[in-house]
């Protein structure tokens, strides 16, 4: 799967972004290897090293883990951890202004939760 870019974010922190999506999606599951440097450096069509940095994230928040001379491995709990990051992520960045558009158009909490137009 091809990477849509943005101009906002590094390509690296885009690219941690996307392997933590396949990881929360279980594309990629606990225990399984991430494609190597080059795979992923040549599916994207990035630099090796932008793939390194981003995988090197990934380290640092104990989501994959280096296996001498095997690669890198999903850690297990990964899925849960950056579930529990993208959580705060959106309560922290996103959620204010969605609360303050509801309360603005006066929808209740019934009203979200139709299936049907209010």
């Amino acid at each position: 799967m091809k990477i849509v870019w943005n101009e906002q974010e590094p390509i690296y922190v885009q690219l941690y972004q996307y392997l933590a999506r396949l990881i929360v999606e279980q594309v990629i599951e606990e225990g399984a290897p991430l494609p190597s440097v080059r795979e992923i450096a040549s599916e994207q069509r990035v630099n090796p090293i932008t793939v390194s940095r981003a995988i090197q994230l990934l380290v640092d928040d104990k989501i994959v883990e280096k296996r001498r001379g095997l690669g890198m491995f999903v850690t297990t709990g990964a899925a849960a951890t950056l579930k529990a990051q993208l959580r705060k992520k959106f309560l922290r960045s996103e959620w204010p202004s969605i609360r303050r558009r509801i309360d603005l158009l006066g929808l209740s909490v019934e009203q979200l939760l139709k299936d049907s137009d209010p």
